[in-house]
């Protein structure tokens, strides 16, 4: 019977990120092991010996056919497949992997202790072990890894921006709307105490399990009215600065504007989200190259003259015509990506959205949803924006506040379809049905690749 074991991986030599890839591709041709779900990757101060390089460190989940000393063999046999050197210990390594837990069993034997004895005072393996296994109760002091995660300093702890690899699993993105009228209904700018109401929902996403934040501070409905950029200015920066010092989890603004994305990338962001894909504003781009971060290009032909208002079921657009609708979304995707490498942008580091609820019709909407894996071959993540939109209450004739059921299916059916990210209100709920849907497609999926 296979074992349900967590591994922890950790480089500070050479192409560190390289590294860890090389580990995982390499568990995952082990006969009798299945890597089954990875941690964010969090870069770390050394420890023991202060003069050396920071460290990049991992958590994987694997299930195990074989015996943990068969298992420590084969991650030994790994390290040295991979370069590792023997050098003096706790010093600088090209990769260095540990068995942290092996099902619920308890291993001494020479050269192997099982759970691994040192783990309630490491904050890099505590962290990203977290991030998987926040519950797993340790059988020796009877905490959960989230209770000792909170007894060790984390100040030296930072959370990269993009996972090691998309496919693994949804990432599931919180919505903070700094707005006071929201299409869905859960605008907070209209609160006395808006700055404190964001943080506190912020604090819940990550809690129900975000793995980022978007913070907004203009509404982007049908038939909105835009602010001002010191407006959302002055909405989006207290907001990014306050959550940058009390979370660790990556955020992202939401904004098409130059202006705001420098001033919010200076507070603390560390994704810009363009709902119009860099064609609204010439100096986004450019901006975004230098700054080296993530950006979402999302496709968007809004049109204030194509709206259509219903008091209970909110704006919806009409009389939008494409040629060919996923062709037409295609072309208009690549034009923002090709763009975007002219600007100077990685290409790791642009993320793709179809724009679900921009510019489309009821019926386009979900089109282009069920066809939404004919956008994979573009070659980037896929950001999916479904939640509590239009499309969903015309479908179900339900208003914003009670489409949560309706977002779970099409949240199901994208990431089925090839989404990498989901852009939800209902953190709690959605991060339930992406795990669900993850453990049911992606472990086929990845086999089949």
């Amino acid at each position: 019977m296979a074992e349900k074991v967590y591994l922890g991986l950790g480089t500070n030599l050479g192409d560190r990120v390289a590294n860890l890839r090389g580990a995982v591709h390499a568990l995952e041709k082990v006969r009798g092991v299945e890597v089954v779900e990875l941690s964010s990757v969090y870069e770390t101060a050394p420890w023991g010996i202060e003069d050396q390089p920071e460290f990049l460190n991992m958590v994987l989940v694997v299930r195990s056919e074989l015996s943990a000393l068969e298992l420590l063999d084969t991650v030994k046999q790994v390290e040295k497949d991979l370069g590792r050197e023997k050098r003096v210990r706790w010093g600088p390594r090209l990769i260095d992997i540990d068995i942290l837990f092996f099902g619920d069993q308890l291993v001494e034997e020479d050269g192997l202790v099982v759970p691994h004895p040192y783990m309630g005072e490491r904050v890099f393996v505590l962290a990203p072990l977290a991030d998987v296994a926040p519950r797993l109760v340790h059988p020796h002091t009877g905490h959960t890894v989230a209770q000792m995660l909170e007894g060790v300093d984390r100040s030296e702890v930072r959370r990269l921006p993009l996972p090691l690899e998309w496919g693994w699993s949804t990432y599931v993105m919180g919505i903070v709307n700094v707005t006071p009228d929201s299409f869905s209904g859960d605008g907070i700018l209209e609160r006395d105490d808006w700055l404190q109401a964001a943080i506190r929902q912020a604090h819940e996403f990550v809690a129900d399990g975000a793995d980022i934040l978007d913070v907004g501070g203009e509404s982007t409905r049908p038939g909105s009215v835009p602010v001002s950029p010191e407006e959302e200015l002055s909405r989006v920066v207290p907001v990014i600065e306050a959550l940058r010092e009390e979370v660790e989890v990556p955020i992202s603004v939401d904004t098409y504007r130059a202006a705001v994305a420098e001033a919010a990338l200076a507070a603390g962001a560390d994704w810009v989200n363009d709902v119009w894909g860099l064609r609204m504003d010439p100096d986004l781009g450019p901006l975004v190259a230098q700054a080296g971060c993530p950006v979402v290009l999302m496709h968007n032909r809004s049109r204030p003259k194509n709206v259509e208002q219903e008091e209970r079921l909110g704006g919806r657009y009409v009389g939008i015509r494409y040629d060919n609708l996923i062709e037409d979304v295609r072309r208009e995707l690549q034009e923002s990506i090709d763009l975007a490498l002219a600007q100077g942008i990685a290409q790791e580091h642009i993320i793709i959205d179809p724009g679900i609820g921009f510019g489309k019709t009821v019926s386009q909407n979900v089109q282009l949803l069920d066809e939404l894996d004919r956008l994979r071959d573009l070659g980037y993540p896929i950001l999916l924006g479904t939640s509590r939109k239009s499309f969903i209450g015309y479908t179900l004739d339900l208003p914003p506040e009670e489409r949560v059921e309706g977002t779970a299916a099409t949240v199901a059916i994208g990431i089925d379809r090839g989404a990498d990210i989901v852009r939800v209100h209902d953190v709690k709920a959605i991060k339930r049905v992406a795990r669900m849907t993850d453990r049911i497609v992606r472990r086929s999926r990845r086999r089949v690749g």
